[in-house]
């Protein structure tokens, strides 16, 4: 039988991302933030996932204001990283997992998530980012990657609480699929900025660490937060936070928090990583 066994909730800071790319990780600027992720690509070495399920939102590479999904999920064999203007970043492509991609989108349609099912997409920051948080610079990714987009651009978007549903859902989905693998669920996004502007370089350092408690502390309150609230406390795109919720759905209500990391500023943002097992 297939389980989830943890997940991690990141950010995906595009700077993040240029920084690997330009070899700035251990300048004065970026060595704090970088030096807080080598514990996690320890995790990820010895934990061994076999797929990863990413949980990210799409910035107009594959999808644009003409067709947007609430919940699209990847089942192609590889996923190219797409160009968002200055050429696609220069890592390895994302394996997909199809056989499983294909299962989740049976069993969560019939658990009536309508679900986008995408055979073609190129993957942005969004997802890309995050590998390269979690697993540094290698020749190839170390497990096969589902990519599962949510719409968090364009009003209106899924609430916390329907992606926290979606991810008890992805739970028993997995538990569901045959093959004995391990699979980890990540959920990415935030945390508190905003980029545009009267409150442009908006952080809001206590939300984010209460977020970041709250994952294993009061997981009720997360889910019940409204979007006007993570608008006024989090910034216009703190909302990306709903995605995390997807991830901790996904695990046992009394999974535990393994390690996390907290820095301000990362591009005018604040960027959170969180690890938790399920015990």
């Amino acid at each position: 039988m297939a389980k989830v066994f943890a997940g991690i909730g990141t950010s995906h800071v595009p700077g993040i991302g240029a920084a690997v790319d330009n070899k700035k990780t251990q300048t004065d600027y970026w060595k704090p933030l970088f030096d807080g992720y080598e514990p996690v690509r320890e995790w990820m070495r010895h934990a061994d996932p076999d797929v990863a399920i990413i949980v990210y939102n799409d910035h107009a590479s594959a999808f644009s204001l003409e067709l947007i999904p609430t919940f699209a999920i990847g089942v192609a064999d590889s996923f190219q990283p797409a160009d968002e203007g200055y050429g696609p970043r220069k890592v390895p492509v994302v394996e997909g997992h199809p056989e499983l991609a294909w299962h989740l989108a049976e069993s969560l349609i019939f658990d009536e998530f309508d679900m986008t099912m995408v055979n073609e997409m190129p993957v942005d920051h969004g997802l890309t980012v995050p590998l390269s948080i979690i697993c540094g610079q290698p020749s190839f990714w170390p497990c096969k990657v589902i990519p599962l987009a949510v719409n968090v651009i364009q009003y209106p978007s899924p609430t916390g609480n329907r992606c926290y549903q979606l991810g008890k859902a992805i739970r028993k989905a997995v538990e569901a699929f045959p093959q004995d693998i391990k699979v980890a669920v990540i959920g990415t996004g935030g945390m508190s900025h905003q980029l545009q502007g009267e409150r442009a370089g908006l952080v809001n350092p206590d939300f984010d660490i209460a977020f970041l408690d709250d994952l294993t502390q009061n997981v009720e309150r997360l889910v019940n937060i409204p979007h006007v609230d993570y608008l006024r406390e989090a910034g216009s795109e703190g909302a990306e936070l709903v995605m995390w919720m997807v991830m901790r759905g996904a695990l046992d209500d009394d999974a535990k928090e393994i390690y996390r990391h907290f820095h301000v500023p990362a591009s005018n943002t604040a960027a959170g990583l969180i690890i938790l097992e399920n015990p």
